[in-house]
């Protein structure tokens, strides 16, 4: 830099326009210049473009020293209106000598540069505001002109297109981030706009200011020119990226973005990361410590801590004992070394109990966040004898009853409570309430391992410890002790029909009746669902059991109101006695489960004692069995459907629907395996009814959604047939449906139409009258003739499989099938063939005029959504 001030070069522009003249010191690195108000420099006159020209600040090779060069046009480039003249010549640029005189379109707006040296500050300051410039400089010194021409590094400006320049002289002034130019002496050489209204003292303060400060020092020790920084300006903090010219001894720096939030943010993460920590922390010590009051301590410490508080407390609510009033009284305080401690103040008079309106507001779960200052008088003659200059309180609640106060209290510094913080201690509150009650729901998880919950009995853990402890008493007095297994009768219906309310009420009025109906000393639980299990631990004689289960039958069979209904219900009770068969807890249990089940097979409402002969059945048998009686209410049964098909056409001409059982452990259970058991136990009947009720759903559904209509195929049992309310159950089933009664087909097999051949023609008859198609099924393995079964109305026979599948082995079977399709078909009735795997079966059958056949040739039984795929496609083909 120039060490004698007057060796400066000083650039002036005398302008004059159709206001008067007025000098124009330039010390900028860019001016715009125009007769729009936002020029740096406003041209009086209407002759002259809004934004005429730019005079651009160039920087000499190798010297401190600058020129200005003038541009014709904006910032973007426009070229002005009415041109650019600088000593008569019009220009688009032209690099400023001293004395140049400059129009701007016509005479209206002219102006003259000089650059001068051999002048002091004082007199340059004059200069400014002379009203003769010319004759004023004169008088100080001879105008010197150093640029009688003007020399530009070639990889700077010069070259550059002049519309390049403008865009480039337009970056510094456009862009809103502020941009600062330096001296190695700190004086601010440019600003451009951004900067003088974000600092607008910046160049008074110059390296006084803080974006400034230390940036000499901070080039000279470091290696590279390049570098940022972060500096504070009052509360805001800015990412500041600064670069030294060495060439020019300036140093530029630029804010390249205001971290202020990013700061804050920083501060407020760091913050939340400590206090969820504190608070994951604080609720372990909670879980893991066994004594509260030292849970507490620590948790509130821990939270103290973390949020840099001087004080925690927890208020506890209770009434008082004189005015009986809700007060708030200090429980657990914790204070941080800052702060003298007090200790503990437990039980004595409540410091808070002016604050009643605090009560209600956190009673109805408000938090108060608030500086003391801020509160009324009386709040804040409180709050200032405990030293509290801001207090944040939240409510302590558990299972929606306010119990408490939890509150953070800084003594130090007025706080602004944030939304993180309040959220916080909620949290900690929860934990605490936890911790609280942790006491009373371990004894509440105790009772409820130990008893039913809805009807307050003994649960079978129980049961079985109760059983445990008079086995041996029993054994060692010789005496024995009786286990009842009792299940209600009926009790799925009214569930399913009334509802689940009223069905819990019923199980309540059960055990209420089962409690009076025992003896003292006897014990009832509940097993689960319907079922409840008896102890009578002093048994004498068989004849007390037997009198005891009477009096339950007798008991339950006198009606229960509820809500207006007068229910009716019956139970099944199974009886195992302590003796060599039934040893010992399990086994007595087992056994009174079988004799249960064997209570239900005679009939239902009466009890029966285990006996070795009822106990044929294997383990594995019992076990499915007593699947099989939950299987329908836990809708594990799925229909699948076997399409049966034309053999002319090949057209399917109707469904079979087909029984599955979808066990939740053992998967998918035969039905081979389960349909004698579904039968054996009459439970056939009820899961026989869900499957016509299912299967005639699905094919009104076909048939709403356009599909060919169809006839389904459903399966009669025996004991299903026999039912007495068979054809008005089916009728029910179509009416619900809104299915069509000759849509519907009803297969029986062989053996059972000839079982009561007179009972069977009656029933078909009242079936056929209905118009519902039926069919004999696994014609063939009965040992019947044709001639038995012309009796019965019927409209199908379905040949049996195993016929079909013995075909191709045995003359004999070709022969046997060809007579059963003749005689059917003089009979007047359709013929299908069941288990059709074969081509050569299917050409065999086609060639007797058999008229429709079943299977897996054509297609194995398919679930219901598969089915409707291909009815889709059947349908498409058609």
């Amino acid at each position: 830099m120039l060490g004698n001030e007057r060796e400066k070069i000083r650039h002036l522009l005398v302008l004059q326009d159709l206001q008067g003249q007025r000098t124009i010191p330039l010390q900028e690195a860019t001016y715009s210049l125009g007769r729009d108000i936002r020029n740096a420099i406003v041209l009086r006159s209407r002759s002259v473009s809004r934004q005429h020209a730019i005079l651009l600040r160039v920087t000499l090779p190798d010297t401190e020293q600058y020129a200005f060069r003038i541009i014709d046009g904006s910032f973007k480039g426009k070229k002005s209106t009415n041109g650019l003249f600088v000593n008569g010549m019009k220009c688009f640029s032209h690099d400023l000598k001293h004395g140049d005189l400059i129009e701007f379109g016509n005479n209206q707006v002219k102006a003259k540069y000089y650059a001068i040296s051999n002048l002091s500050e004082q007199a340059f300051s004059e200069s400014c505001v002379a009203e003769d410039i010319s004759g004023f400089l004169s008088e100080q010194a001879n105008p010197v002109n150093p640029f009688e021409t003007l020399s530009v590094p070639t990889d700077s400006v010069e070259g550059a297109s002049e519309v390049a320049l403008a865009r480039l002289a337009s970056f510094p002034e456009l862009i809103p981030n502020p941009i600062i130019e330096i001296d190695l002496e700190g004086k601010v050489t440019y600003l451009n706009p951004a900067a003088a209204l974000k600092f607008p003292n910046i160049r008074q303060l110059g390296i006084q200011h803080t974006i400034l400060a230390g940036l000499a020092i901070a080039v000279q020790n470091r290696q590279g020119n390049s570098f940022t920084r972060e500096v504070e300006v009052g509360e805001e903090v800015f990412e500041q990226s600064i670069h030294y010219i060495p060439e020019s001894d300036l140093i530029r720096t630029f804010i390249v973005r205001d971290i202020t939030e990013q700061k804050q943010a920083e501060i407020e993460l760091h913050h939340r990361d400590r206090l969820l920590q504190a608070v994951a922390e604080a609720t372990n010590s909670l879980l893991t410590e066994m004594n509260y009051e030292k849970a507490i301590d620590k948790a509130l410490a821990v939270l103290g801590e973390a949020a840099q508080v001087n004080r925690v407390y927890l208020f506890e609510n209770h009434l008082h004992p004189v005015t009986t009033e809700m007060e708030m009284t200090l429980r657990f305080e914790w204070r941080s070394d800052s702060v003298q401690s007090e200790g503990t103040r437990q039980n004595q008079p409540n410091q808070f109990s002016g604050f009643n309106h605090w009560y209600n507001d956190l009673s109805l779960g408000k938090s108060i966040a608030s500086l003391t200052r801020e509160l009324s008088v009386t709040d804040q003659a409180i709050l200032q004898d405990e030293g509290i200059l801001s207090l944040l309180l939240v409510p302590l609640r558990l299972d929606e009853h306010f119990w408490g106060v939890l509150g953070l209290a800084d003594c130090s510094k007025e706080r602004h409570w944030s939304r993180h913080e309040e959220s916080t201690l909620l949290t900690m509150a929860a934990s605490i309430s936890g911790a609280r009650r942790r006491q009373q729901v371990e004894e509440m998880i105790r009772h409820q391992a130990l008893h039913d919950l809805l009807t307050g009995l003994p649960n079978r853990l129980l049961f079985k410890e109760q059983l445990s402890r008079t086995l041996p008493n029993a054994a060692r007095r010789k005496e024995s002790l009786a286990v009842m297994f009792l299940d209600l009768d009926r009790f799925k219906t009214i569930n399913d029909t009334l509802g689940h309310t009223l069905g819990d009420q019923l199980l309540q009025c059960v055990a209420q009746r089962l409690q009076q109906s025992l003896r003292a000393g006897d014990i009832v639980a509940r097993w689960g669902g319907d079922e409840f299990i008896i102890l009578l631990p002093d048994v004498n004689y068989v004849d007390e059991v037997a009198q005891v289960a009477e009096r339950i039958l007798q008991e339950l069979e006198t009606a229960f109101n509820i809500e207006d209904n007068e229910l009716y219900i019956s139970a099944s009770l199974g009886i195992a006695l302590f003796d060599d068969h039934s040893p010992d807890v399990e086994t007595l249990i087992q056994h009174a489960d079988v004799a249960l089940y064997h209570a239900k097979d005679e009939g239902r409402n009466n009890f029966q004692f285990y006996t070795t002969s009822i106990s044929s059945k294997t383990p594995e048998i019992l076990t499915l069995e007593k699947s099989l009686r939950h299987a329908l209410e836990r809708e594990e049964f799925v229909v699948y459907y076997q399409p049966r098909v034309n053999i002319d056409t090949g057209k399917i001409t109707g469904m079979e629907a087909l029984l599955r059982w979808e066990h939740p452990e053992m998967g998918l259970v035969a039905p081979g395996t389960f349909i004698p058991l579904a039968e054996e136990s009459g439970l056939i009947i009820p899961i026989g009814e869900w499957v016509l009720r299912t299967a005639c759903r699905q094919n009104k559904a076909w048939q709403d959604e356009g599909l060919p209509n169809l006839t389904m195929a459903v399966n009669l049992s025996l004991k299903q047939f026999r039912q007495p309310k068979l054809v008005e159950t089916v009728a029910q089933i179509l009416d619900e449906t809104g299915l069509e009664p000759h849509f519907l087909e009803l297969e029986i097999t062989e053996t059972t139409a000839i079982e009561d051949l007179e009972f069977t023609r009656t029933v078909l008859q009242q079936l056929e009258e209905m118009k519902v198609y039926l069919s004999i099924d696994d014609f063939g393995t009965g040992h019947s003739s044709l001639s038995r079964l012309q009796l019965l109305p019927l409209h199908n026979l379905k040949i049996d499989g195993s016929f079909i599948r013995d075909l191709t082995k045995d003359v004999k079977v070709a022969h046997i099938i060809k007579a059963i399709v003749n005689l059917g078909r003089s009979l007047g009735l359709k013929l299908t063939a069941e288990g059709v795997e074969k081509q050569e079966e299917l050409e065999f059958l086609k060639s007797i005029n058999c008229e429709d056949v079943q299977g897996f040739l054509f297609y194995r039984p398919l679930t219901a959504q598969k089915a409707t795929e291909i009815l889709w496609d059947e349908g498409i083909k058609n």
